[in-house]
């Protein structure tokens, strides 16, 4: 319908003026009227047209010998022209409606890329020589230097810290009211040198940037956290930051930069993770089962925040904290971890930790006291039992020493800690295989094997070693409860009787049951106890020598 249009009005306007206009070749336009006369070319099927542009400094003056490279399309061969000393530049043949990248770039300027599309139309009417106009296009000078000081957050020069500047925009465009679409920045590298000194050359001068886009033009900053020894941890965090060019001229000096710690700061140091996980504080989690360690493994600790190299301290100490145990530690990945071997330690067993850093970051201190079980975690490879039993003598003076006498402790120390789960508060009792009241008969009196009562057994747990020297022994470092135990005690309740060190004695598990008490004891394992248990033969824990 429109290319009928154009036909049928161009003949009007042609042949209305006079009789004597001639249209020799029939193409409906007469001759000699005006040029090209040909309807293909007036309305072209494959119009042409041409880019052009001119090419300027950001102080408005001409850039000759500008490379400016043009890609037609994705896949063209790209072609390239300069620049004449006007700055001009022009392509000619350029199909109508092709996207065309051009990449202008010259020694010492930063380089812009900006696409555009060649018209094809004018209105509704095909048309050739539709001009894509490029400009006039601006590009920076890159000759400008901008220099920071960068300082760890404990004072130190960040050296070797790596850095990033992004300058833009570097150039900038003006295509009319033709749609386009603009690239230009500058990005460099730099390291810190050993006075923390990052210094970027090569850039936009900020009076450059300041000049572009009613002072649009501005820096970004990207400091990369500092991994001083090429570990793969950072000893500090990173820095981002923006500055525009007219901040930049305005004040001109070096910029501080203090990177901050690698982790929130005024954060009291604290141990996030480990596999002993009693270690982690007040919140800690005292399941067996987490704090279980197989022996000859080595004891995780993973700190919130870096911990100063040489002020690691950890000792360990048996159950009752009454000696010290051989342990090593290590300080891993740039103080966020460290690695404890414990000397060797006995299935069953339970040990006590003390924990003692201080952080990288601000110098916060920290300690944190713990235990551990050792053994492996699918259970023990013997049954718990008894170890062995032990009775308190009182004094080493009186006539009936020697012997267990009325009142007296008795311990008796199982071969893995054990805790009570019985819901009531009912506990197990102790029962002798002996005639303990002398009627000739066994089991007819509290605490003989075969009658239903013994005596209660309680939990013992140690915190401070048992008083048998004088002065009284001190724990090695003070140690808090796991809720498990090995060390049991009852109070014989009499008689005296010098024969019953040899005898046997039984832990009445199984009697529970009987008594009509639900629930039982159970191990760090978890394994019910559901079995009596027994051992003969019972030692002495001496008497505390008086004090002189």
């Amino acid at each position: 319908m429109k290319k009928h249009l154009v036909m049928a009005v161009v003949p009007f306007l042609a042949f209305g003026c006079g009789d004597d206009l001639v249209d020799a070749d029939g193409d409906g336009i007469a001759d000699g009227v005006r040029e090209p006369d040909s309807v293909t070319v007036v309305t072209p099927a494959n119009p042409k047209g041409t880019v052009s542009g001119q090419v300027l400094s950001t102080n408005l003056q001409p850039l000759g010998d500008v490379t400016v490279e043009m890609t037609i399309g994705s896949s063209a061969e790209p072609v390239a022209a300069l620049s004449d000393a006007k700055g001009n530049f022009t392509y000619t043949n350029v199909p109508g409606g092709a996207q065309v990248l051009l990449t202008f770039s010259k020694a010492g300027y930063a380089t812009l890329r900006a696409q555009a599309t060649v018209p094809t139309t004018a209105g509704n009417v095909p048309i050739n020589n539709g001009n894509a106009s490029f400009g006039p296009i601006t590009l920076t000078r890159l000759d400008g230097t901008l220099n920071f000081l960068v300082v760890t957050p404990t004072g130190r020069p960040a050296a070797g810290t790596r850095a990033t500047l992004e300058a833009t925009p570097a150039g900038s465009i003006n295509n009319g009211d033709q749609s386009s679409s603009m690239v230009s920045s500058v990005v460099v590298e730099a390291t810190a040198n050993e006075q923390g000194l990052l210094s970027f050359t090569g850039i936009p001068s900020a009076s450059e940037l300041a000049r572009l886009r009613n002072g649009a033009g501005q820096y970004k900053l990207w400091v990369s956290p500092m991994d001083s020894n090429g570990d793969g941890v950072p000893e500090t965090g990173g820095y981002v930051s923006t500055y525009s060019g007219a901040e930049v001229v305005a004040n001109g000096t070096t910029r501080l930069i203090s990177l901050p710690y690698s982790r929130p700061q005024n954060v009291p140091l604290s141990i996030e993770s480990s596999n002993v996980a009693s270690l982690r504080g007040a919140a800690a989690d005292l399941h067996p089962l987490r704090n279980l360690v197989r022996p000859g493994e080595p004891i995780h600790v993973f700190f919130n925040q870096p911990i100063q190299q040489d002020s690691l301290l950890v000792r360990m100490t048996n159950e009752d904290a009454r000696e010290s145990l051989g342990v090593t530690a290590t300080v891993n990945n740039g103080g966020y971890s460290a690695t404890v071997n414990p000397g060797p330690i006995v299935e069953g067993k339970e040990y006590n930790l003390d924990v003692r850093a201080v952080s990288a970051e601000g110098g916060s201190l920290f300690s944190s006291r713990g235990f551990f079980f050792a053994g492996e975690p699918r259970g023990p490879q013997q049954p718990t039992a008894i170890a062995e039993v032990r009775y308190h003598e009182t004094s080493l003076t009186l006539p009936t020493s020697g012997q267990l006498n009325v009142g007296e402790y008795v311990y008796v120390y199982f071969t893995h800690p054990i805790a009570s789960k019985v819901a009531t508060g009912e506990l197990v009792q102790v029962f002798f295989n002996i005639d303990l009241n002398n009627s000739g008969t066994l089991g007819d009196s509290q605490g003989e094997k075969g009658f239903l009562t013994g005596f209660d057994l309680l939990e013992a747990e140690p915190i401070v070693p048992l008083y048998t020297t004088t002065p009284i022994q001190n724990p090695v470092f003070p140690i808090i409860r796991s809720g498990y135990s090995s060390r049991f005690r009852f109070i014989y309740a009499g008689p005296n009787n010098p024969n019953l060190l040899g005898t046997e004695i039984t832990v009445g598990f199984s009697k529970l049951g009987s008594r009509g008490i639900s629930g039982t004891y159970e191990n760090v394992w978890g394994q019910p106890l559901a079995s009596d248990v027994a051992i003969t033969g019972i030692g002495v824990h001496p008497a505390p020598p008086a004090l002189p």
